[in-house]
């Protein structure tokens, strides 16, 4: 499994209007064959900080996800809906038991 986690920085100002535009991009990536979650929150102490978390079945399937269309747009966005200081580590997990 691959995990991707991290936060990217989007302008309290202009969060409504990135709400949109979050919520295209996860039911897309959601529908994804290989995609096991898809999550976008907003910190509840920092509202510019929105937190990401993925979780793919393989490699394959997050390479397969890098070349969609719907990632694409989601990153032609960015730019107006202010988005910055991307910070994303992916993960490989061998194992994983609830706590």
């Amino acid at each position: 499994m691959i995990i991707v986690a991290g936060t990217v920085r989007i302008e309290p100002s202009k969060l409504g209007s990135a709400r949109g535009e979050m919520e295209k991009m996860i039911k897309a990536s959601r529908a994804e064959d290989g995609c096991i979650d898809y999550s976008y929150s907003v910190d509840v102490l920092d509202p510019s900080v929105v937190h990401v978390f993925e979780a793919w079945r393989d490699k394959e399937a997050l390479q397969t996800h890098f070349k969609m269309p719907h990632l694409n747009a989601w990153r032609a966005a960015w730019t107006e809906i202010g988005v910055s200081d991307r910070n994303l580590h992916m993960y490989e997990i061998s194992a994983a038991s609830p706590l």
